[in-house]
This record gives C-alpha cells, sequence and structure tokens, in this order.
C-alpha cells in the first residue's frame, strides 16, 4: 500500500472537527513504520472544474487556508488513483474530506469532492471506463451519488447494516453483481465502535478490506485506491485503518474475507 500524505495534512485549517488537532497524528505514526509515503502536489483548478461550478471554486477559494488544504488532499487523491493504474494499491491520508460536496455546494466537512475529482480524471483521459466507488463512511456520500448520477461510467455504492454482521453481508451480496475497471473507496472510520457510529470493531475493518481486495483482485486488475473520509476518534482511526490496510492486501492475495 502507498500512502500520499502530507505533514501538512495534521495542520488545523479550520474549526470542525474533520480539522481538529491531533486527528490524524496517531494514524500517521503507524503509517510511515510500515507503508512507502508520497508528498503529494495540490491539484489545479482545473482539475476541481471536472466535478464543481466556478461558482463552488469561488466560495471555497475565499477562505485561503482551506482552499489550500482541499486543494492538496484532492491531489493527494489523484495521485492515489493514477498510482493504481500502475498497478499500486494507494491510499490517500488526506484531510479535509470530500464525499458531501457536490458540484455546486458542499457541508459535512466537506468541500470538494476528493475521489469524485480524481474518478472523473482518470475517465476524461480515457484511463479507465467503468468506475465502482464504495463508502463505508458513516455517512452517506450524498455529494458523490449527486456528481453521478445518471452516469454510465460510475456506480456509488454506500455500505448499510444495523450490525456489523448485516454491513458486512450487504456488502458481499451488492458487490457480487459489479463489474468495474477500478474500485475506488470512500475510506470513512467514523462507525468504529469508538467513533460517532458505535457500530464496527477494528477487525471488522479488515474484513471489509478483504472483501474489497477480492473484488478489486477478480475484478478490476488488482486497480484499486481509497481516500480518507470520516474518523474523529484519533486512536480508533489509525487502528482500523492499519487493519484495513492488511484486509486489501490479504484480499488482494485471494485470502477470503
Amino acid at each position: 500500500m502507498k500512502v500520499f500524505f502530507d505533514e501538512k495534512f495534521l495542520q488545523t485549517y479550520t474549526g470542525d472537527p474533520a480539522a481538529s488537532p491531533g486527528r490524524l497524528d496517531y494514524a500517521f505514526s503507524l503509517v510511515k513504520e510500515q507503508y512507502p509515503l508520497v508528498v503529494p502536489e495540490p491539484c489545479s483548478e482545473g482539475d476541481v472544474f471536472l466535478v464543481h461550478t466556478p461558482y463552488h471554486q469561488r466560495y471555497v477559494s475565499r477562505n485561503e487556508g482551506v482552499y489550500s488544504m482541499a486543494k492538496l488532499a484532492v491531489g493527494a487523491t489523484i495521485g492515489a488513483a493514477q498510482s493504481s493504474l500502475a498497478g499500486e494499491t494507494a491510499f490517500a491520508l488526506c484531510r479535509p474530506p470530500g464525499h458531501h460536496a457536490s458540484p455546486d455546494s458542499s457541508w459535512g466537512f466537506c468541500f470538494f469532492n476528493n475521489v469524485a475529482i480524481a474518478v472523473r480524471k482518470l475517465i476524461a483521459v480515457e484511463k479507465v471506463d467503468r468506475v465502482l466507488i464504495v463508502d463505508f463512511d458513516l455517512h452517506f456520500g450524498d455529494g458523490t451519488a449527486n456528481t453521478f448520477a445518471g452516469d454510465p461510467h460510475v456506480s456509488y455504492y454506500h455500505a448499510e447494516g444495523g450490525s456489523s454482521r448485516d454491513l458486512i453481508e450487504n456488502m458481499k451480496v451488492a458487490l457480487r453483481g459489479k463489474n468495474a475497471d477500478m474500485l475506488a473507496i470512500s475510506a470513512g472510520f467514523d462507525r468504529h465502535r469508538n467513533d460517532w457510529g458505535g457500530l464496527l470493531s477494528t477487525p471488522d475493518y479488515e474484513e471489509l478490506g478483504k472483501i474489497l481486495g477480492l473484488f478489486a483482485g477478480g475484478k478490476c486488475g488488482g486497480r484499486l485506491f481509497a481516500a480518507l473520509e470520516g474518523g474523529y476518534n484519533s486512536r480508533s482511526l489509525g487502528d482500523a485503518l492499519m487493519a484495513f490496510f492488511q484486509g486489501v492486501e490479504k484480499g488482494l492475495g485471494g485470502e477470503e474475507g
């Protein structure tokens, strides 16, 4: 797993929970010991316009600190997506998150839709034709769903379930009928038992990773990338992130979830 990360992501850029001090510090301390890190470049304004309107770009740019960080998060996610094309599974450990950002609006601590922009960029240059976006964040990614509504090249699935077992089984069932050239993942860890959702254990995130790794290995030629969405307990975020990485690696290696 290659991890796209800049230490600027540790900075507090605004007052919302996604930008809270210390949120990513523990995750970073774990990741840097085991995985190669790549420092991303900020995305261009042209990249932003692949999904968002000029009105929305101007709205976000009114706060230079937020704007700079949001472009860096998009750049990290584009880097992860491009890396996956070359056969290297990749993760954007970035903030702010993105899945509540629609073309002309955003909310929920999001500003630009990191995953949607990365997917749209690869499709625009004809690197992929069909992309499946799986979102296992606590919250439905309305921005991603809005962006790709009616788009024949992209499908969006948000994992749901009243128990951890239900959620995992629902995902397995949903993936059976899917085909794609690439798997993109909106990886939110706020469903953890020690976070807002109070549902999933750390081993559950490993199982989710295995399922998604198996799908990517079997249907997408191993092309898989992910970007961080939610996750607000710094300790459970770091532990669940590492479990997810390990699960993806096992799944790509053919181990059943």
